[in-house]
């Protein structure tokens, strides 16, 4: 069933045959890659050398998450200015295929579903709840005042939109999907609405929606596929939206890799069918600060910061083996790709960083938290929080027998301390540490439990996922009531009291000052020695590292963040540190390889 619209600046339809621009054939042949994963400073690079691939589109979602961090108040601004990114793709005669969710998945925290969310405990998300929809509106009103203009109807490079996100591996309700496309028309997005989900029956006729284009995502068996989704709508063209043409690393995994020469024969074997592909990921970027999300299954799974995903670019934006390998498919069925300048970043190894100072994180609670007193421990999303930690502290009396100590569904890693010294490790599914503790007539003990969001579950049945300790925390059989608790996002360190030398315990942040003469250039921090934390430099969050776990050795810095000069380099290191010192380098450890997804 071909689509009839007359528009005043430009049209992109379909028919069973394929799309169709300004009533011209039009094959999609696009990337993903998200913004809010690409330091603003490299969004033309990166798009640059995606057009020089030959692509012609780019697909991104957005992150509700972000731009509505604290409800009723947006963001889009610095490196969450979608509408410039847009605007930047339609400089270089890219088109845009957006996904603005209001789910997003992306192995991003919570799917891209702000966390606060969560504090509206009778909402129902991802399904028809007025409440649910009416902060889905809000957002939706801010987001296309500003993308509206840059729709293909009204002129700009945005060709399609998408309904939800891979509905049909979640939910059935139509009714849902039919008021998130009558907002979309509300907000005056009248260009095509599409779905796409998993190559499956009931995937497929979960997500789909009368009236607008399905697609279908895959990372192989591309002929299976497609005549799946033609069976299902015989009268539309053949698309997949997601093109898995790598994956993601979870901690305590291998890195995935996938071949050039296989994702070069299947990407070929669609092109040859007639199909629209796009491919997830072309660019996949970083999980700068607290932003991964996490699967579970049987055990909870968090992502790692980087995204590389093993992408024809890496997470440095350079161009890979397997890049080459597409463009000469691309070129095979279109001809030669746009003749553009494109290079990979200078890489520099800045050598050692001795961190010569150092700030216990108890003794400065005071500098960089406000206390919250309640009977019972209070949740990440009820003290205000979305990313980082929480402490919760009280005093234990006795006398009482020895009991063990047991917080309720910890969320997601907790660090225990009894007066000031660490006793065990209590995470989600994988380590308890048994702590028993016994007092005296008289006796009393000071109790502090450090836990940390390793990232809220992105996929499945348990995107309602509250961070901190969710519920009570008993000694044995009773509970424990009195807390004093701080949420501790990591965000403004300038009150830090800084001391000379190497912490006297942990956890703690440590200091230093990187000097670089000259302009700087990407590089990568090493942390060998250091056990779990996070690393900024120059106020910017690079992310987490886990070197126990693995597979991510490294942390991409990109130069954009840095500056000629010196540059401010801490660590908040949870556990301990063999030696206080780190390592810039001009190459990559994401750990071994040898994982290939089964797609």
């Amino acid at each position: 069933m071909e689509i009839e619209r007359n528009y005043a600046m430009s049209t992109f339809n379909y028919d069973k045959n394929g799309f169709y621009l300004d009533g011209e054939p039009f094959r999609l042949v696009s990337g993903t890659m998200h913004y809010f994963r690409v330091v603003p400073e490299y969004w033309r690079d990166r798009l640059t050398k995606l057009r020089a691939c030959g692509f012609n589109a780019v697909e991104t979602y957005t992150c509700w998450n972000l731009h509505e961090r604290r409800e009723g108040e947006f963001d889009f601004s610095g490196i969450l200015d979608v509408e410039r990114y847009i605007e930047t793709a339609a400089s270089l005669g890219l088109k845009v295929i957006l996904r603005p969710g209001p789910y997003i998945c992306a192995e991003w925290d919570m799917g891209g579903l702000p966390s606060w969310l969560l504090n509206y405990p009778k909402m129902r998300l991802r399904c028809y709840d007025e409440e649910f929809l009416s902060k889905v509106r809000r957002y939706y009103t801010e987001l296309f005042r500003r993308l509206t203009p840059h729709l293909v109807t009204n002129g700009g490079n945005i060709v399609m939109v998408q309904i939800e996100n891979e509905y049909g591996s979640y939910g059935d309700d139509k009714r849902y999907l039919g008021a998130i496309a009558d907002i979309y028309r509300d907000c005056g997005v009248d260009c095509l609405l599409f779905t796409s989900d998993g190559p499956t029956y009931f995937m497929l006729n979960g997500g789909m929606t009368e009236g607008n284009l399905a697609t279908v995502n895959f990372g192989s068996a591309p002929t299976q596929s497609f005549e799946l989704l033609k069976e299902l709508r015989p009268d539309q063209p053949s698309m997949c939206t997601e093109y898995w043409n790598g994956w993601f690393d979870h901690w305590y995994e291998n890195h995935h890799t996938r071949t050039a020469d296989d994702t070069a024969a299947v990407f070929d074997e669609m092109l040859s069918y007639g199909a629209s592909v796009n491919f997830y990921m072309f660019h996949g970027g970083t999980n700068f600060a607290f932003n991964n999300g996490a699967n579970y299954d049987v055990n909870y799974q968090p992502t790692v910061t980087s995204y590389d995903y093993d992408a024809p670019l890496t997470e440095a934006g350079d161009i890979t083996p397997k890049y080459y390998d597409v463009k000469s498919v691309i070129e095979k069925h279109f001809g030669p790709a746009p003749a553009l300048e494109v290079h990979n970043s200078e890489k520099a190894a800045y050598g050692e960083l001795e961190l010569t100072q150092s700030a216990p994180l108890f003794t400065n609670l005071g500098n960089i938290s406000s206390p919250v007193v309640a009977a019972m421990p209070l949740t990440m999303e009820e003290l205000g929080g979305d990313f980082g930690f929480v402490l919760y502290s009280t005093i234990l009396k006795g006398p009482f027998e020895e009991l063990e100590l047991i917080p309720e569904h910890v969320r997601d890693r907790a660090l225990i301390y009894i007066d000031g010294v660490f006793k065990g490790i209590m995470e989600r599914t994988r380590r308890m540490d048994k702590i028993t503790i016994k007092l005296g007539v008289g006796e009393s003990v000071k109790l502090d439990i450090l836990v940390e969001n390793m990232g809220r579950v992105n996929y499945g049945s348990r995107i309602r996922d509250e961070k901190g300790i969710v519920g009570g925390i008993r000694l044995g059989q009773q509970y424990h009531f009195g807390w004093e608790m701080r949420y501790l996002p990591m965000e403004e360190l300038s009150l830090l009291r800084w001391e000379s030398g190497a912490p006297s315990g942990y956890p703690a942040f440590l200091r230093g000052e990187l000097d670089i003469a000259g302009a700087p250039a990407d590089t990568f921090v090493r942390l060998d020695g250091f056990t779990k934390g996070i690393v900024i430099v120059n106020g910017f969050n690079l992310g987490r590292y886990w070197n126990p776990a693995g597979p991510q050795k490294t942390l991409y810095v990109p130069a954009p963040i840095l500056k000629e000069g010196k540059n401010e380099v801490i660590v908040f290191e949870l556990e301990g540190a063999k030696r206080p010192a780190v390592t810039f380098c001009d190459k990559p450890d994401l750990g071994s390889s040898g994982c290939t997804a089964a797609y």
